[in-house]
């Protein structure tokens, strides 16, 4: 019973601590998920052209703050963690370095004293840098015991650096390409056997993957499918999951006894609705492991339904309504009924655990 107890505050801590860190941007997120969703629209429709300045400027403010992600969960990671804000922004500022990202987000590698820095995407990603800065905050507690305040200003920063930026580099930012080059690999195993299984295993999966910043590594699969076959297999698979998290929010926001967790609960349902899944990932369902599974089995539901249409992406896209044109063709009503069923699915297992999530936020109680 105690051992029980010491779990359980155990997995309270670390539900608090990413709570903390994803809090304060989760309205910013929603809002830049809905702009980025509207000036997408908007050029479908021939309101604005992608050449025109309204384009760019919105489009750069809205899907800037996806890119520079990394960036602002160094600064909330900092003031969870006590950490130097300026050193613990430097880690993502040589992450997202243009020299940098050119090389490892282009396939590339860097020798580092010997060492092979693996490619790997750290634009928007989540897991990377989060594990730099609470390294970081173990680094820094030897620095301010031993080093001088003569010498600690600008000693501090350099050998906080010194030792960080390579573990960050070496082992945590490979770590979301290495699971999602397996996954990978797995699903085109189990394709090759059946689609409804594969499409199930991808629609599970996927929002896991977007939490640890797997799913990049699917990206270049799906545009050099397209690019060589004219048409890409996985894609379709995920549209379920996507609409999993949307149903799963709004069930949120039904049950949630909290007004501030209602009103965040519908912001990720309408961002979800409108194809991005961040806030309801960062701000609803990672924290609360039974809307969290209730999603990814909807996911899994609707891509399976997809794998059975034989649904193709004709380019690039990932799927949502508003970029169903993108996935026209063979088996392309039952791909938008997949999406349908996704929400119904992630509404009403969610709705299920009413007492449970209702009472005590989908959180472990204390």
């Amino acid at each position: 019973m105690e051992n029980a107890k010491q779990k359980n505050k155990v997995y309270k801590s670390v539900i608090d601590q990413i709570t903390g860190i994803f809090l304060p941007i989760i309205n910013y997120l929603t809002a830049a998920s809905i702009l980025k969703s509207v000036v997408i629209l908007l050029a479908n429709f021939g309101v604005l052209s992608k050449e025109s300045g309204a384009y760019i400027l919105f489009y750069a403010v809205s899907d800037g703050f996806f890119y520079f992600l990394p960036m602002l969960l160094a600064i909330t990671a900092s003031k969870q963690w006590k950490t130097d804000l300026f050193i613990s922004i430097l880690i993502p500022i040589a992450m997202l370095y243009p020299d940098v990202s050119a090389i490892l987000e282009n396939g590339k590698t860097l020798d580092f004293f010997g060492f092979t820095v693996q490619p790997a995407i750290y634009h928007s990603s989540v897991i990377p840098v989060l594990l730099a800065v609470g390294f970081l905050h173990f680094v820094e507690k030897p620095c301010d015991k031993f080093l001088p305040e003569s010498l600690k200003g600008f000693l501090k920063p350099i050998l906080c650096c010194l030792i960080v930026l390579p573990v960050t580099f070496l082992l945590f930012g490979p770590i979301g390409g290495w699971i999602g080059n397996a996954l990978t690999a797995v699903f085109y195993s189990l394709y090759g056997l059946s689609p409804v299984v594969a499409g199930a295993f991808m629609g599970f999966f996927i929002q896991p993957m977007v939490v640890v910043g797997a799913h990049w590594s699917i990206v270049p699969v799906s545009i050099t499918a397209i690019a060589t076959t004219g048409s890409d297999s996985i894609m379709p698979l995920l549209g379920g999951a996507v609409y999993g998290q949307c149903g799963a929010s709004l069930a949120m926001a039904v049950i949630t006894h909290e007004k501030k967790q209602r009103n965040i609960s519908l912001q990720a349902a309408l961002s979800c609705a409108l194809g991005v899944t961040e806030p309801a990932l960062f701000g609803v369902t990672l924290t609360r492991p039974g809307a969290m599974l209730a999603a990814c089995g909807a996911g899994a539901v609707g891509g399976a339904l997809a794998g059975y249409a034989g649904t193709q992406c004709n380019s690039f896209a990932f799927p949502s309504f508003i970029t169903s044109v993108a996935f026209v063709g063979k088996g392309f009503g039952l791909f938008l009924l997949s999406m349908v069923l996704g929400f119904v699915l992630g509404f009403v297992l969610t709705l299920l655990q009413k007492k449970w999530l209702g009472n005590n936020n989908g959180k472990p109680s204390s």
